[in-house]
């Protein structure tokens, strides 16, 4: 199939290009940018664009899957739709599924069974594309982290060489490691490996049972609190392991102020780190959680307005690469409970590009330039791949997006199986038109 879309808004952070094209697209690539393309064929099907986006392919850094173990919260079927709705060509997985994915059969069977499931058939597959109105076409790209110790227990390392060479994208456990011994021999093994390495810096003693950032909040809504702290001292541990060893690592989750401050000095002094925040990070802060909305219960907990500032202008000058989704998804009966006593984490996909737009594009507070990069090419290059520019040639992994249609986040609405999400029940604008694959 031929498409041509007319007068769309091309946002191109791997060329930085911010303008008006003409894009014409056959056969999963792309065959023509130009202000205006007028030489196609007559099987060309033409799409007037104006208003809308188009982008290279949003990257998920790391996220949950239900399946294996708990296929009631998420399959891998619904999660790679829920992806693919919300404009993501590439998603990763962390390895805490049951059984963990901390050998090399399981990261074959995932692979395979993904392949197996999710192919799509006849003209969708030729098409390399999705669009939320199709109900089967082809899966983004699934990325699996490798974890570091068995069972994600946090204790006795796993084989990481067998689990590299399955093709694994890096590794993590997407838990905090705080046996720091453990982490200086992780650091060491993987080296020679050129992986990728996450960690998330959290100090579980420090932080306790806290739920809700420390702060005059905390105070008044009577949850225990998490001192910034727990992170900030799990930081500069880390920080100093990769001062000795230098082995690049990934910072998963930074959500304080304080954070962002001591990655900031450890770039400068030239540590291979880079570092990611979630979505919801960005948005909301301690205030949101008055409603006791359990959806609100993350971990780590949303911060002060302070901490948001920080994140927000930590994304816009890189020194924060990479804005994660982290889709947590969990059933009705886990998280209708008491909001300390519910599992942290909340559902992305397919609302995190509409709602960061709406509140950060839309607001003038970033350019679309630099959403569209923390969303896709710096997590790309976190996960040491890379993204394509959108020019002739290339293929079309992109992302088309109506920042004006409105919607409702409800059952029907989602393709994920989940609904913890505290924007659940409400209209948004901005919605995921197409991805190409």
């Amino acid at each position: 199939m031929i498409e041509l879309l007319q007068q769309v808004r091309v946002i191109d952070p791997v060329s930085e290009t911010d303008e008006i094209f003409d894009v014409l697209i056959a056969d999963g690539y792309i065959q023509a940018v130009a202000s205006r393309i007028s030489d196609i064929s007559s099987d060309t099907q033409i799409r007037d664009c104006r208003g809308l986006v188009l982008g290279s392919g949003l990257v998920d850094l790391y996220s949950h899957s239900g399946e294996p173990g708990f296929e009631e919260r998420e399959t891998l079927a619904s999660l790679l739709q829920a992806a693919a709705a919300g404009g993501f060509t590439r998603v990763s997985l962390l390895p805490d599924t049951s059984p963990a994915i901390d050998n090399p059969a399981l990261v074959v069977q995932l692979q395979q069974r993904r392949a197996q499931g999710h192919r799509g058939t006849g003209a969708q597959e030729s098409l390399h594309s999705y669009s939320p109105l199709l109900p089967r076409s082809p899966a983004p790209l699934l990325n699996l982290w490798g974890a570091i110790t068995l069972d994600v227990a946090g204790k006795q390392m796993t084989e990481l060489a067998d689990l590299a060479s399955v093709g694994v994208v890096g590794f993590t456990d997407g838990k905090p490691l705080e046996n720091l011994a453990l982490v200086q021999r992780v650091l060491e093994y993987l080296q020679p490996l050129k992986k990728p390495v996450a960690f998330w810096p959290c100090d579980r003693q420090l932080a306790a049972n806290g739920v809700i950032r420390e702060g005059a909040q905390a105070l008044r809504l009577g949850l225990p609190p998490v001192p910034a702290s727990a992170e900030t001292s799990a930081i500069a541990a880390i920080l100093e392991l990769v001062a000795a060893i230098g082995t690049p690592v990934h910072i998963m989750r930074v959500s304080t102020a304080r954070s962002v401050e001591l990655i900031s000095s450890a770039k400068a002094a030239g540590l291979p780190i880079t570092a990611s925040t979630t979505w919801m990070h960005l948005l909301l802060d301690t205030k949101a959680i008055k409603s006791y909305n359990s959806s609100l219960h993350l971990d780590p907990p949303l911060g002060n307005a302070s901490d948001v500032a920080a994140l927000r202008t930590g994304v816009r000058g890189g020194v924060i690469d990479a804005i994660a989704i982290d889709h947590a998804p969990y059933t009705y009966e886990e998280k209708v409970q008491a909001f300390a006593e519910a599992p942290a984490g909340a559902i992305g996909f397919e609302l995190a590009l509409p709602l960061l737009w709406q509140y950060l594009v839309e607001t003038g507070e970033f350019t679309a330039l630099e959403l569209w990069r923390a969303l896709s090419s710096n997590p790309a290059k976190c996960l040491g791949q890379k993204i394509n520019a959108i020019s002739p040639h290339q293929s079309a992994e992109l992302t088309l997006f109506d920042p004006q249609q409105t919607w409702k986040v409800e059952r029907k609405n989602l393709h994920t199986l989940s609904q913890n999400t505290p924007w659940f029940g409400q209209q948004l604008q901005g919605r995921v038109v197409q991805t190409w694959y």
